[in-house]
């Protein structure tokens, strides 16, 4: 099926597009006609558990799960916690869950397969386009902190940094090219959205901003990274991540995709000493606050703070936070990452006071800044993307923002 032919039939099709849009690239795995098939039906699921099966598990907490912990406790529901251990006797609840656990782990099997069956040839592939380039920084020294070597996250083994032999990139490849199950398409044809969301709230919101030098912590293969490259392309851009396979991916992707303004470096975003005070004039977090354990999350805050030039901004980007205008329910929908999806720090994370986190680190209360975003997707693949109000609680392309501008 052509690209076109592909578009055309998404077409009043209330759903995400065929994988067979996504954008390739030197680097991006080669997939087979099952293997496509197999993703297509993982985000087709995923889609219809936000879509048909969440609004029951909402009407199950609504009349069923909340009256009766109100008829036995004699009191409401008062937290999020109560909320989750509440829900898991119901059998909407159950369901949904377990499928949706489900879809993560054969995510991750469809998508490494698809890379591990390759992966010498891919791993040649990169290295033939990073040979000798010196915007790749790889430290194999580096001590991976257990708070990320415990856990895979995602249900990915390994995680981001695991390496079965020298030159590995198989958990880039993974990443890149089966995120599509998680994100439904919703992040466009480079699963780039995120970034281009960025890029749009920097130029309305701060218009004369003119930054010459970037860094993206936890930027991984560069998805939110690339675009706020390109839209500043007299600016050098870093990239900082601790697994050396994304890394590698990350680079050679970026070259195969003609952006070269962008250096990636393995280092611990917690202790960042190679460079010296005021060395960049934007730091950028995307989606990457929630994988940090609290006193890592506070040292990174504070690193940002010593990094950060006069004049320049720091922005994380994330979900949004639990407030007590969040309902009860949602709250404890939105928790099933950190209980059921290997995402230890996600529960506490998104209960911190993170303007307090942010002046504790050295900022300022009055150039704290705060906002949102969504997600910029191709209107060509998913033309009802910007009127879709399905919510999947952790998945959906709307962001918050947190963030500072020193002056």
């Amino acid at each position: 099926m052509t690209d076109a032919s592909t578009t055309a039939a998404n077409r009043g099709y209330d759903g995400p597009p065929d994988y067979r849009v996504l954008g390739r690239h030197a680097v991006f795995p080669e997939t087979s006609h099952d293997e496509i098939e197999r993703i297509n039906f993982l985000a087709q699921m995923n889609r219809h558990l936000a879509a048909n099966v969440v609004p029951g598990v909402r009407a199950a907490y609504d009349r069923e799960v909340a009256p009766a912990f109100l008829q036995r406790e004699g009191r409401p529901i008062t937290n999020r916690h109560e909320a989750r251990k509440a829900l898991l006797a119901n059998p909407s609840f159950a369901f949904w869950s377990a499928l949706r656990r489900m879809t993560m782990e054969q995510r991750q099997q469809a998508g490494r397969w698809t890379a591990i069956r390759q992966r010498e040839r891919l791993a040649a592939i990169a290295a033939d386009l990073i040979r000798d380039d010196d915007r790749l920084a790889l430290d194999p020294t580096l001590a991976v902190p257990r708070y990320v070597s415990a856990v895979d996250h995602h249900c990915m083994p390994g995680s981001y940094h695991h390496e079965a032999f020298p030159g590995d990139v198989v958990n880039g490849a993974n990443y890149d090219h089966a995120g599509f199950v998680t994100t439904a398409g919703l992040l466009g044809k480079y699963s780039d959205g995120g970034g281009h969301a960025v890029v749009r709230w920097v130029r309305r919101n701060l218009p004369d901003f003119a930054p010459k030098t970037i860094l993206e912590i936890g930027g991984t293969v560069g998805h939110s990274s690339l675009p706020i490259a390109q839209a500043w392309p007299e600016a050098q851009m870093t990239i900082v991540d601790l697994g050396a396979p994304v890394l590698r991916y990350g680079l050679a992707r970026a070259k195969s995709l003609g952006v070269d303004n962008v250096r990636f470096v393995q280092a611990n975003g917690e202790d960042l000493s190679r460079y010296p005070d005021a060395s960049f004039d934007w730091i950028q977090t995307t989606m990457f606050l929630h994988e940090l354990s609290t006193t890592a999350l506070a040292n990174i805050f504070r690193e940002t703070r010593r990094l950060l030039r006069p004049g320049g901004i720091v922005l994380h980007v994330e979900q949004p936070q639990y407030t007590a205008e969040m309902p009860l329910f949602e709250q404890a929908m939105r928790d099933w990452d950190a209980f059921y999806n290997n995402e230890p720090f996600w529960s506490r994370m998104h209960e911190m006071d993170l303007d307090q986190a942010m002046v504790d680190a050295g900022f300022a209360r009055e150039d704290l800044i705060h906002g949102g975003v969504t997600g910029v997707v191709d209107k060509e693949l998913f033309p009802d993307a910007a009127q879709d109000e399905t919510e999947d609680f952790g998945r959906k392309a709307a962001w918050h923002v947190i963030g500072a501008r020193i002056s």
